[in-house]
């Protein structure tokens, strides 16, 4: 049991957290869990492509500090300790803005637990199923506590939601693959209080590089978290119940009774997941298939198109108005994606204003209004509505609140599997993709994840797409 002093949301999580194993996991979630799986493994690898700055020097400053060879840093060809490892595959897990997300919770939970899992279970000898058990318990946790304290409540305090509450989600993942008692995975948690960050701040790095670094700092504190309490390290008990609370630091409207409620029968950290068809923030993605959708029904290009406008809920329009970071921006975004090249990773890393004037051209002429009317849905939906008005003098407009990828309007496994092997083949050759994807088919079966991280940890392939 938990400290009695703990608290009972504290106590809850604790004891759920030490008592959780993975056949307390339902076949549907382990299947759906896999599949999120393979779809962060596309995104992990891509970023790995040593012309994206990201992963070449957080890995190249993991490969200078050296370490015990613990875990595997995916796509570099080292291991280094499960800490440093953790920090590199988090970082790269988020880097290409590719990876599952969580709509409703503002989230990209697998981009931190799949990295903390993988570190972990690669250092203690876990199973697959252990992993993906870890994958499921850690994005539940982060989930319940970004709804608890409020996504919007984040956003308006300045916090990067999946940094604050990956932190948390890693720490459980961890302490449950660690096999920690309920009063160490309390005092986890509490260590998790000490060290949960991460700044909007980020919006302002034209490099891409401090935006996916977040999910990486919540991976390396959350297995920091757990290992010192599984060496008896101190830590602030009832961090969800008492003194300086989580709630208090991070919302200002907390509703903590979500923390718990339904906890071990519901399993919406992955089940309500969205997988991202477009390399960009999801916010963009409803008005992405909206545009798209024009184009092709009017059989329009980018030259033939005048003007873009997008409304937006108010509560979310700085994050995609102007903002410096091209993932994040709706002026490059939008311009880019009716190319006849389409939009992909690298396009966050070079800028396609400076190599193609019509890009440059229409990106002046995309404007995004905040409106106050589709904010009732945010942030469970991202309700856009497009205008698009032509050369010729031609307005079409378009209504949408539900991504393709959402849980209700699902991707195909094909196109899952095509997303996957079109990413991981930027660096590694087509056998190579095969065998992943096949190993992460068969990963609840499997004895050891060594298979699974000899697949993740090479560099890139001479036979890679590239």
């Amino acid at each position: 049991m938990a400290s009695p002093g703990s608290g009972p949301l504290t106590r809850a999580l604790a004891d759920h957290v030490a008592g959780f194993t993975a056949e307390a996991v339902p076949p549907e979630v382990r299947a759906r869990a896999l599949q999120m799986i393979l779809d962060c493994c596309g995104a992990l690898l891509a970023a790995s492509d040593p012309k994206i700055s990201t992963g070449r020097l957080i890995a190249g400053l993991a490969e200078e500090l050296g370490g015990a060879p613990q875990a595997s840093v995916i796509g570099h060809g080292f291991r280094t300790s499960l800490v440093n490892a953790a920090l590199v595959n988090g970082t790269l897990g988020y880097a290409c803005d590719v990876e599952p997300h969580h709509p409703e919770g503002v989230l990209h939970p697998v981009a931190v637990m799949l990295p903390t899992a993988l570190a972990v279970s690669e250092a203690t000898g876990a199973s697959g199923a252990k992993l993906v058990a870890a994958v499921v318990l850690g994005c539940e946790i982060e989930y319940r506590l970004s709804m608890a304290l409020g996504p919007v409540e984040q956003y308006n305090l300045g916090f990067h939601p999946s940094a604050v509450c990956g932190c948390f989600g890693a720490t459980a993942a961890a302490s449950f693959l660690l096999g920690l008692d309920a009063a160490k995975v309390e005092r986890a948690f509490g260590l998790a209080g000490c060290q949960a960050s991460g700044l909007m701040a980020w919006e302002s790095d034209e490099t891409e590089n401090s935006r996916p670094f977040q999910m990486g700092m919540a991976a390396r504190n959350g297995v920091t978290a757990a290992l010192l309490a599984a060496r008896g390290f101190g830590g602030p008990t009832g961090i969800f119940d008492h003194g300086h609370t989580v709630f208090r630091a991070f919302s200002r409207n907390p509703r903590p009774e979500l923390l718990t409620e339904e906890l071990g029968r519901r399993f919406d950290g992955i089940m309500e997941l969205a997988i991202k068809p477009y390399s960009s923030v999801s916010f963009l993605h409803p008005g992405l298939d909206t545009l798209l959708g024009i184009a092709r029904e009017q059989k329009l290009d980018i030259a033939d198109i005048e003007a873009i406008t997008i409304r937006f809920p108010s509560s979310g329009t700085h994050c995609i108005d102007n903002n410096p970071l091209k993932s994040h921006c709706a002026q490059y975004i939008l311009p880019v994606a009716l190319t006849r090249e389409g939009l992909g990773v690298r396009d966050l890393f070079q800028d396609r204003r400076l190599s193609d004037p019509e890009v440059a051209r229409l990106s002046r002429s995309v404007s995004v209004v905040a409106d106050d009317e589709l904010d009732a849905g945010f942030p469970n939906r991202y309700e856009t509505v497009m205008e698009v008005r032509t050369r010729k003098g031609q307005t079409f407009s378009g209504r949408n609140a539900i991504a393709r990828g959402y849980p209700e309007a699902a991707l195909s496994e094909a196109e899952i599997r095509a997303k996957f092997e079109r990413l991981a083949g930027t660096v590694a050759a087509p056998a190579r993709v095969r065998d992943l994807a096949a190993c992460v088919a068969g990963l609840w079966s499997q004895s050891s994840v060594s298979g699974f991280a000899d697949l993740m940890r090479p560099k890139p392939d001479a036979g890679a797409a590239g």
